[in-house]
C-alpha cells in the first residue's frame, strides 16, 4: 500500500486528488497538508474527505509528514514546489508535481537533488502527452516548409503565461526541427514586426473565464495548413493522471521522471 500525502487539501485541486487517493486501490491517503496560517490547518481530514480518513490532522510541516508517507502530490506554484521538492529529496521519497512556471535553473537544481524519485509533468493529461508525440513527429515529417505556432487557452486565474504546456510543445517541435528556444521562440506579436522568419515558433496566451486548459498547435504552409489540438474539459483529467504517477513514480530509481516515462512514449 502507498501511503500518499496531498498539498493544498483544502484547495480545488488538492481535494479533488485526496479524494481520488482514497477511492484507488493501492494508495491510502497519509498526510494532508495546507501552507501555515491556513484555517485548515490542524482540522480532521474526515471532515473533508470522509470516514476512512478520520483522525489525520492537516499539517503545514511538508518534511514530517514524509515521515510516514511514501508520495507527496503537489498541485501549487513553481516556487513551494521547489521547497517541496527539496524536503522529499532530503527523506528520500517521490513527488509528483503538476506545478509549472519552473525556471531553467530551478530545472537544474532539480535534476542535481539525490535520492529523490521527482515525477515533474508540464500537463499531466494523457491525451496532452500523446500530443507532445505527435507535435515532434508532424514537424519532423512536415519539416522546415511548414511555420509552426501555437495558441494556449486558460482560465483568467491562471498565473504563470505561456502555459507549461505550450512550453512543452515547443520544445517538442524545436527538437524536431533544430530550433533554438533562445532565439526561435516569438512570444505574442505587436506593431510593425515584419515577416515571419522561418525559423520562428510562435508561441501566444490566451486568459478568459474559465477555460480548464486548450492547446493547439498550427503548421502552416502555402496552401495548406494542419491543426492538432487538446481541449481539457475537467481538472480531473490532471488529478487522475496524478494518481496514475503517484502508483508509479515510488517504484522506479531516483531521478526525475514525466508523464511519457510513465506512457512509454520516450
Amino acid at each position: 500500500m502507498i501511503k500518499v500525502a496531498v498539498t493544498g487539501g483544502a484547495g480545488r485541486m488538492g481535494s479533488l486528488i485526496a479524494g481520488l487517493v482514497t477511492d484507488t486501490a493501492g494508495l491510502r491517503l497519509g498526510a494532508v497538508l495546507e501552507r501555515e496560517g491556513h484555517p485548515s490547518v490542524d482540522r480532521d481530514a474526515g471532515e473533508m474527505f470522509g470516514a476512512s480518513v478520520a483522525g489525520i490532522k492537516v499539517s503545514d510541516d511538508v518534511a514530517k509528514a514524509m515521515e510516514e508517507c511514501d508520495v507527496l502530490i503537489d498541485f501549487t506554484s513553481a516556487e513551494v514546489s521547489m521547497k517541496n521538492i527539496r524536503a522529499v529529496a532530503l527523506a528520500g521519497k517521490a513527488i509528483v508535481v503538476g506545478s509549472t512556471g519552473f525556471t531553467p535553473d530551478q530545472k537544474r537544481e532539480i535534476s542535481s537533488l539525490p535520492g529523490a524519485r521527482v515525477f515533474l509533468a508540464a500537463n499531466m493529461s494523457v491525451g496532452m502527452n500523446v500530443l507532445f508525440r505527435l507535435v515532434n513527429e508532424a514537424a519532423k515529417l512536415l519539416g522546415d516548409d511548414f511555420d509552426v505556432e501555437i495558441v494556449e487557452t486558460h482560465h483568467r486565474f491562471k498565473k504563470d503565461s505561456p502555459s507549461g504546456s505550450a512550453l512543452r510543445l515547443a520544445e517538442a517541435v524545436a527538437s524536431a526541427l533544430k530550433r533554438d528556444p533562445e532565439s526561435d521562440f516569438v512570444y505574442g506579436r505587436e506593431g510593425i514586426v515584419g515577416e515571419r522568419t522561418k525559423k520562428e515558433i510562435g508561441i501566444h496566451a490566451v486568459r478568459a473565464g474559465d477555460v480548464v486548459g486548450d492547446h493547439t498547435v498550427i503548421f502552416g504552409a502555402l496552401g495548406e495548413r494542419l491543426e492538432l489540438t487538446h481541449k481539457a474539459s475537467s481538472r480531473e483529467t490532471f488529478a487522475r493522471g496524478a494518481i496514475r504517477a503517484a502508483l508509479w513514480i515510488p517504484g522506479q530509481k531516483p531521478g526525475v521522471y514525466e508523464m511519457l516515462d510513465l506512457l512509454g512514449l520516450k
